[in-house]
């Protein structure tokens, strides 16, 4: 009789039988992979964001320096279009070929579109092909990374323990967070040590973080392949096998039989969207731009609450695990209604102090959303629909909400005259979510299987 470690079984029966140690191994392999592949898209955001004065003058006519800059934003407001779009496409192929498949899939075209965007000629040497290839990659890039975000959770949830669920899928937006910490600190140390306008940075520095994306993104591929599909999801194949059935339509059997489900979700993931680029992204350019403060200590302070935030994610997954998803992201509603008017008021009180520590507890209440929202998304959606639902729910509203959450800020100052005005679009923001986290049924702690 062959030895059991010679046969070809069925990737659920080899972890079903696995030992404990053996499956934390694997939920190891699975977190790392997925953790790394998240924090490479998000490392290009902050690189791309951070650097957008210097890639200005790369890719568009020096001029007008101004102009340069905003066509830079531009080609990366553009860029968000297409999210929706590749989260169809990835939902759809993750709920019918699996996780795994989508996955390594899409790792690679995304990290080979940032590796391009670090190798093409500017402006002065190919003229207005430049930004046409920048857009063009940029927008690859973009609809690759549409599915990461969704399908890294989807895997780490259905590899996850049911009762620490939230604990592991709260490292998907610690990557995003440790991608911007990276990204900004690459930044600012070439800024310090050559200057931006340096020869250097100017025609080779800026190139360097793209290029990063290339091995980085072999790496995740690599570990992907040597991966098996979830065991939530072999299971469901194996049982609609037995039944003669295959997962044919995802993303219609998603619209026809979960819409209500996909509409509420959709409403929960607003806040995150506008909450996220608001206090990470937006709060530091409303500082130096609104109120004049000092760049210096606004950087220092995005710096401090990006590592602040790291450690609350995890702690926020944690707690989810014992409280639940619904309580938590209530909560958070709450919390930003109630309080986003006066922390605002607050910062223009000017001082270093004051200002750290509304930062900081607006990261607080972001990551009590952000840390539990991951979890809370995959536990929304049967697993059919799982990649498809959390995908398309989360993309749609980063598009539409999450994208534009900077140029609605500014534009409601000019337009009122006000400078709290963005706080109280992040109020109307969160009273959508509130709704919407009312209606929904809060199944944490459930199987996955048990998701219908």
């Amino acid at each position: 009789m062959a030895s059991s470690t010679n046969e070809a079984v069925q990737p659920a029966t080899t972890y079903a039988e696995a030992t404990e140690a053996e499956k934390h191994a694997v939920l190891r392999k699975v977190t790392g992979s997925s953790f790394l592949g998240n924090f490479i898209e998000w490392f290009d955001y902050a690189s791309y964001s951070y650097l957008a004065t210097v890639i200005a003058m790369v890719f568009f006519p020096a001029e007008d320096r101004a102009v340069a800059v905003m066509s830079t934003f531009g080609v990366f407001a553009l860029s968000f279009l297409v999210r929706p779009i590749g989260a169809i496409f990835w939902g759809n192929m993750g709920d019918k070929k699996g996780r795994k498949w989508a996955l390594s899939v899409s790792i690679l075209l995304m990290s080979g579109a940032t590796f391009l965007i670090g190798c093409l000629p500017g402006y002065a040497v190919i003229g207005v092909g430049a930004p046409l290839l920048l857009l063009l990659l940029r927008m690859v890039q973009s609809f690759s990374a549409a599915g990461e975000y969704a399908g890294a959770a989807t895997f780490i949830a259905e590899y996850a323990p049911h009762n620490h669920r939230g604990f592991y899928c709260s490292m998907v937006p610690a990557s995003t967070a440790t991608g911007l910490l990276v990204g900004s600190l690459l930044a600012t140390f070439m800024f310090t040590v050559w200057g931006a306008d340096s020869p250097f940075v100017v025609d080779w520095g800026w190139r360097i973080p793209f290029w990063l994306a290339l091995p980085l993104g072999y790496i995740t591929h690599y570990i992907r392949t040597h991966l098996e599909d979830s065991p939530v999801y072999a299971q469901m194949q194996e049982r609609m096998k037995e039944m003669g059935e295959k997962v044919e339509h995802p993303i219609r059997t998603l619209f026809t039989k979960h819409l209500r489900v996909l509409l509420i979700s959709f409403g929960a993931c607003v806040l995150n969207a506008v909450g996220f680029y608001a206090v990470l992204t937006y709060l530091p350019n409303y500082l130096e731009t609104t109120l004049s403060y000092p760049p210096s200590d606004a950087s220092t302070i995005t710096t401090i609450v990006l590592v602040v935030y790291i450690a609350f994610i995890f702690l926020s997954g944690r707690i989810s695990d014992k409280v639940g998803r619904k309580k938590m992201l209530i909560g958070a509603c709450v919390g930003f209604i109630l309080f986003t008017v006066p922390a605002f008021m607050l910062l223009g009180t000017m001082n270093f102090w004051v200002i750290l520590i509304v930062e900081l507890f607006m990261c607080l209440l972001l990551t009590i959303n952000d840390g539990t929202l991951a979890s809370y998304l995959t536990e929304t959606f049967p697993t059919d629909v799982r990649y498809s639902g959390f995908a398309l729910s989360f993309n749609l509203a980063n598009a539409i909400f999450g994208g534009s959450a900077s140029f609605i800020s500014f534009w409601l100052i000019d337009l009122t005259g006000n400078a709290i005005a963005p706080a109280w679009y992040m109020v109307a923001i969160a009273v959508v979510a509130f709704i919407a986290m009312c209606m929904t049924h809060d199944h944490s702690g459930k199987k996955l299987d048990d998701v219908k």
